[in-house]
């Protein structure tokens, strides 16, 4: 029997204004975003606090190590940083939730 592949993604989102930025790592990114826009229960919760829930950058990892690096590594990085990468991937700044619909 083969092994199930499983996928992780590195995920930024911002609130609707896109003056804060989030970054995150996840298994199932459709159900991530989905807590995050419905499941934040903690009251101090950050995105909670700033209503953040629009998908515009994703990279998807097959190791989750790799994965939790990259995330470590983006968290690390100044806002300027954290904007080039989203203007490489996502240069319209366009929230992407509904492709991450499709992605499993």
């Amino acid at each position: 029997m083969k092994p199930i592949k499983r996928l992780y993604f590195v995920y930024i989102i911002p609130n609707l204004s896109r003056t804060v930025l989030y970054t995150g790592v996840t298994n199932n990114l459709r159900y991530r975003l989905y807590q995050h826009e419905f499941q934040n229960y903690g009251m101090n919760s950050f995105t909670k606090k700033y209503k953040i829930k629009y998908l515009l950058f994703y990279e998807i990892f097959e190791n989750i190590r790799a994965a939790i690096n990259k995330e470590k590594e983006i968290k690390g990085w100044t806002r300027a940083k954290k904007e080039a990468l989203i203007n490489d991937f996502n240069p319209e700044w366009k929230f992407l939730n509904d492709e991450a619909e499709e992605l499993h």
